[in-house]
């Protein structure tokens, strides 16, 4: 039996919301259920007929959850719960759940546009706003305009705006979907900011690994419990790893996305109660991914995303400070599974300076897939015959399109 969790609370706000429309969206903070849950209510109260799809912003988030619903419902992966990413398949016949990544779901609408035999898509951690999940939404949309799809489409997410979400969900005569809200998370989070403004970029005078590891030693000696240790990438991890060699008693993972799945699966795994583990992680770790006995999260504030620059026409990665939103993300994983603490190295005050929000990936990447995407689909030269949160730059797009 698995253990009760917030979002089951919501089972009777659902069933209403779905009786009244077929677009919804939920706010449910981290560690509240979401991603497992909300795809087993539909099915279990006879919300949905067909497949639902449930989409992830990450494989290895897609192939967890994927194994953590089909264990709470007692089937094995590919019969009645699977999932598909790049290279790994795991989808039957009888799969009714579907975990998928966000490309794979473009994938699937391009060949056939009608997405035969889904009754739902779940966008899950819509908040990260990737490139692929704006586009993803607004061709489900323009989809059941155009061909009239009988598609159910949530959009879930723990810290997104969900107000704006739901105006671009809006179903004539309504003025906007309907959005659910959870109750909070499981357990309290304590904030504790180590530094003294805003979270230190690259290049200063103090290395972030220093003070990542200072934080790491300081919490072994004041908390109980497994450490998360939020870096901005995978050459930052592996400095912090050497430099916490011999601490004891210890075990130190990495957790990154291009890190081999046997080596992401022991970072995820149970371990012996006698060790305690210091999980090294990039923002890979701040969604849908359940992490066993985390008590800890060390914050670096940093996070490193790919920039494209129209004068130079290439991208090239940046690191940069997080949003407010990333922070309360990545700090509700100490809460997962009891009252946990989160060690942010910046200050209180300079929390203020930091974006509300992160910004779409529409709004900053090189537009030359969108623009094969949207060619292939038969929008207009602008797109305006779609639906978007953030439309895409004119001017990037139209150079794309060249």
């Amino acid at each position: 039996m698995s253990q009760a969790l917030p979002i089951d609370g919501l089972k009777e706000p659902l069933v209403a919301a779905c009786g009244r429309t077929r677009r919804i969206v939920l706010r449910a903070p981290t560690g509240s259920g979401k991603s497992t849950r909300i795809p087993q209510m539909l099915l279990d109260l006879g919300l949905v007929q067909g497949q639902i799809v449930v989409l992830q912003p990450r494989r290895v988030a897609a192939r967890t959850v994927a194994a953590r619903v089909a264990w709470e419902r007692g089937c094995k992966l590919g019969q009645e719960v699977g999932y598909q990413i790049r290279f790994d398949d795991r989808l039957g016949e009888a799969t009714r759940i579907c975990f998928v990544t966000e490309g794979v779901l473009l994938r699937w609408l391009q060949d056939d546009r009608e997405l035969s035999d889904v009754a739902a898509v779940l966008f899950d951690e819509f908040h990260e706003r990737s490139l692929q999940a704006d586009l993803g939404l607004a061709l489900c949309l323009d989809a059941r305009t155009t061909l009239g799809l009988d598609l159910r489409l949530l959009v879930m997410s723990a810290t997104l705006d969900g107000l704006a979400v739901a105006e671009l969900l809006a179903e004539p005569p309504r003025g906007s979907a309907p959005l659910i809200r959870s109750v909070g998370r499981s357990f309290p989070v304590e904030i504790v900011h180590l530094g003294r403004g805003l979270p230190l970029l690259p290049g200063g005078i103090d290395p972030l690994e220093r003070d990542v590891v200072f934080a790491i030693r300081r919490a072994l000696r004041e908390q109980d419990g497994d450490i998360l240790v939020f870096l901005p990438g995978a050459g930052e991890i592996r400095r912090v790893e050497r430099m916490l060699e011999g601490v004891d008693p210890a075990e130190i993972f990495p957790l990154y996305g291009e890190l081999d799945p046997s080596a992401q699966d022991a970072a995820l795994a149970e371990s012996p109660q006698s060790k305690r583990r210091i999980i090294l992680a990039t923002n890979i770790a701040e969604t849908s991914l359940t992490l066993p006995r985390i008590r800890v999260v060390i914050d670096s504030g940093l996070v490193r995303r790919a920039a494209f620059d129209p004068v130079s026409g290439m991208s090239r990665l940046e690191t940069r400070r997080i949003s407010r939103a990333s922070a309360e993300q990545r700090a509700g994983r100490a809460g997962r599974v009891a009252a946990g603490v989160c060690y942010r190295l910046w200050s209180a005050g300079a929390e203020r300076s930091l974006a509300a929000y992160t910004p779409a990936e529409m709004l900053e990447a090189d537009l030359v897939p969108l623009a094969l995407d949207l060619a292939c689909w038969g929008a207009g030269p602008q797109s305006s015959s779609l639906r978007w949160l953030d439309a895409p730059p004119a001017a990037v797009l139209a150079a794309s399109r060249d």
